[in-house]
């Protein structure tokens, strides 16, 4: 068999970054002597992470367009011609078989050429509210693996395939018991656990109301996993206690989900995904600084299915500690929400999406 060559595309935030890392490693599961190469934002983190698991990437001089006028606005043409032309070098070079794009900015100019130089392109949306570069480059690609129903409002319908969201492959293999995981945080068996994710980078509203509310906690008899994210951890570790573990960055999530009893969450896709697979009751903190608010459609999806509950940043002060304790005090309630987020898991995400890549090489 000759040895193929796949390029993956996508990056700018971790939700971009971990689906297209995962796809890479189940297509070199299938094929071992592929040659497998990543395309990113040159001054965003796809440029560490991906190195590190392994594989090459190559960075492109591109940023998103901000809401409002700015220097960094005026500079975009000049980024995207020169980010069309080094992706047209990386193309013909390079000479993939198939290009995956999962999103980001950088997978907008790689996808343009590759498909329109007739190279079969797949398109991996997360959200259930599809991105601008996504939409754009919906036309011109071969097959478009989405998460959530309804998503012909944005793409061709007979281009879509509902997939899932790639998910972490650790989540997948080790489901941690709950007394070994709670003992691996130093926790108290006895008592309940409420993990907090604010995403990769940390959510400073989510960080500043677990801080308000520590003594509401305290009240409740909870013990915290507080992930405050990078950027806060200086700020936030003197809460550090016997009751309070509090982390930059979890890198042992399967512990962490599995030492909770209930989950604060942002409601980006990669989190939805996964928190489906733990099926742990959810209160979803959307955030609503990204485009197109598509945080906040991502967890509507899940309430409509009374899967999950959602307080808005707005509503945090009025509406959080009556929402948290009525499933807090709910043995009911707390069942009936992890026994339906569970129902929207799709854990086979990774090979379904591989295997409509495979039935592009076969044509």
């Amino acid at each position: 068999m000759d040895s193929y060559r796949f390029i993956l595309s996508g990056g700018g935030t971790g939700g971009h970054i971990y689906p297209a890392i995962a796809i890479a490693n189940e297509l070199k599961l299938r094929y071992p002597d592929a040659d497998i190469l990543f395309v990113g934002a040159k001054d965003r983190m796809e440029m560490e992470k991906v190195p590190q698991a392994g594989y090459k990437i190559e960075g492109l001089w591109i940023s998103g367009l901000q809401r409002k006028l700015t220097l960094k606005n005026l500079m975009f043409p000049i980024k995207l011609i020169s980010s069309l032309v080094k992706a047209r070098s990386i193309v013909a070079k390079f000479k993939p078989q198939v290009v995956i794009g999962t999103g980001g900015f950088a997978s907008g100019p790689l996808l343009k050429i590759a498909s329109n130089k007739g190279i079969p392109c797949v398109l991996q949306e997360q959200n259930s509210y599809a991105g601008v570069t996504n939409k754009l480059l919906a036309q011109k690609v071969a097959k478009i693996c989405v998460a959530y129903d309804g998503m012909d409002q944005f793409f061709p319908a007979g281009k879509i395939v509902k997939t899932g969201n790639p998910v972490r492959s650790d989540l997948m293999q080790v489901s941690v018991d709950g007394k070994a995981a709670v003992d691996f945080f130093g926790l108290d068996a006895e008592k309940p656990v409420l993990l907090i994710l604010g995403g990769s980078l940390g959510a400073r509203r989510i960080n500043q109301l677990i801080e308000e509310k520590l003594s509401f906690f305290e009240s409740l008899g909870l013990q915290l996993i507080w992930q405050c994210g990078k950027l806060y951890h200086g700020e936030y570790k003197k809460y550090n206690s016997n009751t309070v573990k509090v982390f930059d960055f979890l890198n042992e999530m399967n512990f962490a989900y599995g030492a909770a009893d209930m989950i604060i969450s942002r409601a980006g896709a990669g989190s939805v995904s996964e928190l489906c697979i733990v099926g742990k009751p959810v209160v979803f903190i959307p955030s609503p600084n990204v485009a197109e608010d598509h945080q906040t459609k991502n967890a509507q999806a899940l309430i409509s299915e009374n899967a999950a509950e959602m307080v808005k940043e707005k509503d945090l002060n009025t509406h959080f500690e009556v929402v948290f304790k009525e499933i807090f005090n709910s043995e009911e309630r707390q069942a009936k929400l992890s026994t339906n987020i569970k129902k929207l898991a799709m854990p086979n995400a990774t090979k379904h999406i591989v295997d409509e890549i495979e039935k592009l090489l076969k044509n």
